[in-house]
């Protein structure tokens, strides 16, 4: 060791032979026997030792003298990589980097000690003993080495082991086997199975299971040691423990016995326990005191179960040395213990302060800055109740500096050991905010010292700083510091300042009372404690100045009365001391004395310069004044307690306005703008938002002050007055109509409100238009024109979609409170839509607002709310059918004649007042334009095949009280529907012609012929347009049937032996209505007859009366003409069937009599009979044929379904062509044509084609066709035919048509099942 240290050691012995007392008689000594100096001298001497020892020590017992051969390589694997440990629970822990100190034997430090003060101070005593021995003889170590040694290791107390110190060269063999030799013997008397007490060093070999082995050992040695020495220390603290009601019980001793261990686990860096034990050693100390206020023990979070109740004096408390109003939290060697010590026990100031600085200590070494900072404010709150006891015998305001400097130690100290990311992050936001919580009572402390010496007029009357200082009480000291009496100058000096201090007009002139300060007036309670005033009333306290009051100057606070007119108490003199004084009663002092006073007594309480520096000037304060308020602002933006730190970017908001400098201003007031508005706190709101109003026209935002004046008028009505009010709006009007470059957008949601009027929502149909009224709440206190405003709709099953705006016509001027606004309303696609936002426009100010209002009641104009409403404003239907054109009558009417087409008119639950409908007639169909089209209401029956019930409207079954019938006029293929009939259903009644140049023909009995129904289709296209603006159209194509009112049918029903032939004419009634047939005749054609008669039937039965659906028949007698006139002679061609009738039926069921017929304005000898031709054609016999077509007989097996069969027919020539002209001359080849029903035969050959037939006469020929059966029954088979050929010259066998027999197909064996 180096000589230094060991002059150190030699000192401490002379200290350590002062005491020649051991631990038994330590204990039993009387606390009275013990002085205090005696007490002094053994905490003196139990510091001093603490302080030298800071690592464990571990004695070498150099046997061989090793040590300095071996000394630099013990210190080199220094400290201990990995010691497993035994805690005071008696469980393992593993420590990294334990530092051991190696201290020979024959030190003076370890040689000096006497057996006594090993026990007093056993912390201190070596933890191991290392034997280092060498020898290369075996006789040697028997003889010699062995003796020794075991005198060294008899002492069971201590824990040893040996080292084997090997000199032995590799390349000796005879050196090496016998320090092998050696060392085996040295394990075997010296070691055991329970535990290895030996390990060997070789200089000269490798050495790397040597140093694991020895840092195993060493580790052993301190685990038993240190279990052993806090089991004695535990015993010696029980002990004393259960002595603590006997008088002789000191704490000082209880303090000696149980630091010694706390230091015992520290310098074992099992820090844990050592933290426990400062812990119980704080607590019992908070117990076992006489403290007559309670004490927060919610920094200890161990606590130790001592319950004691000392009687006797109380503590003394301390706090009157010099640099105590210095907190000394983090310096635990601040002062010496001996200025602690008061009698049996320790002052509680320096004390507590020492217990914290010991268990930061630990806590900073265990990386644990965060709890530090939690006990630390704890600590800080708990020990200034304590100073608030005792402040009236402590030095001015030592409080209020003793917890500022212990917050800025506490900040520095933890923000030094704090690294961001190594703890989890809600420790981490904690550590914060815990960080903001101390800068924030620094500088409330700060705030305080700064306005009792007069700065209170540069500190920002916010809401904030009022609430904390009018909320923490002023010093109360015993006598309040008098003023010094050279101190003139001063006092005038800061009266000039007051008189000067004027406070800042807020912007837009708004007046307010200033916020206090203070928590009650500084005046009265500064001269209540003055020292030489006991007696005198209010007029005395004020300087008797009849004009001044409570609530005039610096100290104005709403609490106080406006005048004072009750005679004040007598003032007490409880804290007043004699003093020194000119007279019994003193003049009372004046605010800018008190502050001069209280100025010069903070000199002598500060003994921090830099402290005393901020206080020296008014910049000096604000300076330190930001940093504070910096500080906690940003330490609370790292934690979960952002508003706080928005609310103190306001108080630097204020120091910068205050400088100028309104940029930042401005960024710090619209956070904490936003902050109260969305807390909606107004009040607070109310007293910042003027702030940045002036900042922001000061930096000419224009944008951001029209949104500041807007805010301001969203605010409550009472937080201004109308004055007020009158002048933000007439801000907002000012910048919007002034010449800014960009529009400027704004939201004035909580100005302009808004909601859908009473009642139903507005019912619509799909595409209609419409007016919503909406009303709309003002807050301006004036009248204001909008140069637009638009609502926006937004569809409920569809949100996603942006809203159709709609647009107010003209300009809109808002009145304050409710209003009106009527929106035109375009079709909106059907669903449920709720008012989305309101937009408009002043001047260049783009407003747009969200908020919606409940609808208030009826008798409340300002009625304001901001709740969303689920009640739909809209409701456009989905689309449906609103209205259904149809044809009236679906059976035929006839043709060529005027007939009544009805369309009936359905609305359904839709109005068609003012409907137009358009009527445009298809091909072969025309109006009748010299006739009114009628119009009549229509009643539903049970047989109409129309709309069902629930698509007729609920007006159908009411009568139109006016009227139920009116002829309109067509103009330009149009009419208008009258107001009556827009409700009920109506049938419109439109004359046509249908139009056809084709004469009707009749048909053989034995070939009819088939009615084509589209020959007599007509179509009417009718298009309606209704609604409102007639945005509603619906279009319909009806159709209409027209027809021949008979079907004519002949056939010869008898031949006479004159050759007479009776033609019977039958005719089918094709209309629902009775025809009644007054006269008929027939124009026969070209070589045709009449009999008889002159060409009119034999029977004169008329007029015959054909019913709906029923047949007529009509005879006639003809001949066939004996000469045949040439072609070129023919007149008649066909046959004319005349028949002159007359109809009866009605114009709702079908064919009725035609509209001009029916015309009773028309004379009777005027109008024209109906006369209905029809053409029919006679064929002569075929007596001469050409040509002969024969049926050749089918297969014997017959036909069947699916069965493919070869149909066969011969065609023969019976006469030559030549000279006959009635036959078309086709040389050798004859047209064929097959035609079958297509549902009953499948032909597979072809239908049409030529075959050669010779010309001379009796030639034959065979045409084949294949083809399948489809359907079994009789059915008709296929015909063929010779289209070139006239039917005259052709004869067919069988002449007729005849039917064949198709069986059904054969079962097939693959679906079939044999029965056994």
């Amino acid at each position: 060791m180096a000589s230094n240290e060991d002059g150190v050691f030699d000192r401490w012995e002379v200290i350590n032979r002062k005491i020649k007392i051991d631990l038994g008689s330590y204990q039993k000594i009387p606390s009275s026997a013990i002085s205090t100096a005696q007490m002094a001298n053994y905490l003196a001497q139990f510091q001093t030792i603490k302080n030298s020892c800071d690592r464990i020590v571990a004695a070498v017992e150099d046997v061989s003298d090793l040590w300095p051969t071996v000394k630099e390589l013990f210190e080199q694997h220094q400290p201990l990589k990995r010691a497993v440990l035994t805690n005071k629970t008696r469980n393992p822990v593993l420590v990294e980097n334990l530092p051991v100190e190696f201290i020979l034997t024959t030190d003076a430090r370890l040689r000096s000690r006497f057996p006594h003060e090993q026990y007093l101070y056993w912390f201190r005593e070596p933890y191991a003993t290392i034997v280092l021995v060498t020898c290369e003889d075996l006789d040697e170590f028997k003889n010699i080495l062995k003796p020794r040694l075991k005198l060294i290791v008899q002492n069971d107390e201590k824990e040893w082991f040996i080292v084997f110190v090997s000199k032995a060269h590799p390349s000796n063999d005879q050196a090496t086997k016998n320090a092998k030799k050696v060392y085996a013997k040295l394990e075997v008397d010296f070691s055991s199975k329970k535990r290895e007490r030996c390990c060997k060093l070789d200089i000269h070999g490798p050495d790397a299971n040597f140093w694991e082995d020895l840092e195993l050992k060493i580790t052993e040695c301190i685990r038993n040691t240190l279990e052993r020495r806090v089991q004695f220390y535990e015993d010696e603290i029980r002990k004393l423990t259960e002595q603590r009601f006997m008088p002789i019980w000191n704490f000082c001793n209880f303090f000696i016995l149980k630091e010694s261990l706390a230091f015992i686990f520290e310098i074992a860096h099992l820090h844990e326990d050592a933290l426990r034990e400062y812990d119980e050693l704080e607590l019992c100390y908070l117990e076992t005191g006489s403290f007559p206020t309670p004490v927060s023990l919610s920094s200890i979070s161990v606590a130790l179960t001592i319950h004691v109740n000392m009687p006797g004096k109380q503590r003394e408390f301390g706090g009157f040395d010099s640099e105590d109003d210095q907190a000394a939290l983090l310096k635990p060697g601040s002062k010496p213990l001996t200025q602690m010590v008061h009698d049996d026990s320790f002052r509680e100031f320096d004390f507590r302060q020492y217990l914290f600085a010991c268990q930061s200590r630990l806590l900073f070494k265990l990386n644990r800055p965060f709890e530090v900072s939690s006990r630390g404010y704890s600590f800080v709150i708990s020990f200034a109740k304590a100073l608030t006891f005792h402040e009236s015998v402590l030095p001015f305001c030592l409080r209020e500096v003793w917890v500022l400097t212990a917050c800025l130690a506490l900040l520095d100290a933890t923000a030094s050991h704090h690294h961001d990311g190594v703890v989890a992050p809600d420790i981490e936001k904690e550590f914060y905010r815990l960080q903001g919580d101390l800068y924030s009572l620094s500088r409330l402390k700060f705030m305080r010292l700064g306005y009792l010496i007069g700065y209170g007029t540069d500190i920002e009357k916010s809401p904030l700083n009022s609430a904390c200082l009018s909320m923490l009480p002023w010093p109360k000291p015993a006598v309040w510091p008098s003023l010094p009496p050279d101190a003139s100058s001063e006092v005038l000096e800061k009266e000039k300042t007051l008189l000067q201090a004027t406070s800042r007009t807020k912007h837009f002139g708004i007046q307010r009372k200033p916020l206090p300060l203070e928590p009650s007036v500084l005046l009265r309670v500064a001269n209540r404690r003055r020292a030489s005033l006991s007696t005198g009333n209010i007029s005395e306290i004020f300087d008797g100045r009849p004009g001044f009051t409570e609530g005039s100057g610096l100290e104005a606070s709403p609490r106080t009365p406006s005048s004072l007119k009750v005679q004040a108490a007598p003032m007490s003199r409880t804290n007043s001391s004699p003093g020194n004084f000119e007279s019994p009663l003193d003049r009372p002092m004046r605010l800018a004395e008190i502050f001069v006073a209280a100025e010069h007594a903070l000199r002598l309480t500060i003994s921090d310069h830099d402290l005393l520096k901020t206080l020296s000037s008014v910049q000096d304060f604000e300076h330190k004044y930001l940093n504070l308020t910096k500080g906690a602002a940003e330490n609370y933006h790292r934690s979960w307690w952002k508003r706080h730190g928005v609310v103190l970017d306001g108080e630097i908001a204020a120091v910068c306005f205050k400088h100028g400098k309104y940029d930042l201003a401005a960024n710090s007031y619209e956070k904490v703008c936003a902050l109260y508005a969305g807390e909606r706190w107004q009040d607070l709101l109310a007293e910042v938002l003027p702030n940045l109003a002036e900042c922001q026209k000061i930096l000419n935002d224009q944008a951001g002050y029209m949104s500041s004046c807007v805010r301001l008028l969203s605010l409550d009505k009472s937080l201004f007055s109308s004055k007020e009010r009158q002048a933000f709006q007439s801000e907002v009007v000012n910048i919007a109509h002034s010449e800014m470059k960009n529009p400027v957008p704004l939201d004035v949601s909580s100005l302009i409100t808004f909601s859908g009027n009473t009642g139903p929502p507005l019912q619509l149909s799909d595409g209609d238009p419409g007016n919503l009224s909406v009303t709309v709440w003002s807050g301006f206190p004036d009248d204001i024109t909008l140069d637009s405003l638009s609502l926006t709709l937004v569809a409920t099953n569809n949100t996603d979609e942006g809203g159709q705006a709609l647009k107010s016509s003209a300009a809109t001027v808002l009145k304050p409170g409710r209003n009106t606004i009527t929106f035109d309303l375009p079709p909106q696609k059907p669903g449920s839509y709720v008012l989305g936002v309101v937009t408009g426009q002043i001047g260049r100010l783009r407003f747009r607002s969200h908020s919606f209002s409940k609808g208030g009641p009826g008798e409340t104009d300002d009625f304001m709310s901001y709740e969303k409403p689920t009640r739909p404003i809209l409701k456009v239907a989905k689309p449906r059918a609103l209205v259904d054109l149809s044809a009236a009558v679906s059976s035929a009417l006839l043709i060529n004649e005027a007939q009544w087409i009805g369309v009936i008119v359905r609305p359904i639950n839709y109005s068609l007042k003012g409907a137009i409908l358009h009527i445009d007639t298809g091909p072969g169909l025309k109006i009748e334009d010299s006739y009114g089209i009628e119009m009549e209401s229509y009643m539903e029956t049970d047989c109409d095949a129309g709309a069902t019930k629930a698509e007729v409207s609920v007006e159908d079954s009411h009568v139109s009280p006016k009227r139920d019938s009116e002829v309109l006029n067509l103009c330009e293929g149009k009419i208008v529907f009258s107001e009556w009939a827009s409700n009920v259903s109506s049938i419109l009644w439109v004359p046509v012609r249908a139009l056809s140049e084709k004469l009707a023909r009749g048909s053989s009995s034995v070939t009819p012929l088939k009615q084509d129904i589209l020959e007599g289709m007509r179509t009417v296209a009718l298009k309606l347009e209704f609604g409102v603006h007639h945005n509603q159209i619906f279009e319909r194509t009806i159709a209409a049937h027209f027809t021949d009112p008979f079907d004519v049918t002949t056939r010869v029903a008898n031949k006479c032996n004159d050759g007479t032939l009776v033609l019977q004419v039958m005719l089918h009634s094709l209309v629902k209505a009775n025809l009644i047939v007054l006269d008929a005749w027939l124009d026969l054609q070209d070589g045709f007859v009449h009999g008889k008669s002159d060409g009119r039937p034999t029977s004169t039965f008329f007029p015959l009366v054909v019913s709906p659906g029923s047949r007529a028949a009509v005879v006639f007698s003809i001949s066939i003409e004996k000469t045949m006139p040439s072609g070129k002679d023919l007149q008649l061609p066909e046959s004319i069937l005349n028949i002159k009738y007359e109809i009866h039926g009605d114009r709702a069921a079908g064919a009725h009599n035609p509209v001009d017929a029916a015309d009773h304005s028309v004379a009777d000898a005027e109008r024209r009979d109906l006369v209905f031709k029809s053409a029919i054609v006679l064929q002569r016999p075929v007596l001469d044929p050409c040509l002969t077509v024969g049926f050749l007989p089918l297969p014997s097996d017959g036909l069947r379904v699916g069965k493919l069969i070869t149909m066969q027919w011969r065609v023969e020539r019976l006469k030559e062509l030549k000279g006959s002209e009635s036959v078309e001359k086709q040389h050798d080849e004859v047209l064929y044509e097959v035609n079958a029903n297509s549902e009953n035969w499948m032909i597979a050959g072809r239908k049409r084609g030529y075959v050669s037939l010779s010309e001379e006469q009796g030639s034959r020929v065979v045409i084949s066709i294949l083809c399948v059966p489809l359907v079994a029954g009789y059915v008709r088979p296929p015909q063929l035919g010779l289209p070139n050929v006239e039917e005259a010259n052709v004869s067919s066998n069988p002449p007729g048509p005849h039917l064949v027999c198709v069986l059904p197909p054969l079962l097939s064996s693959s679906y079939c099942v044999p029965v056994k």
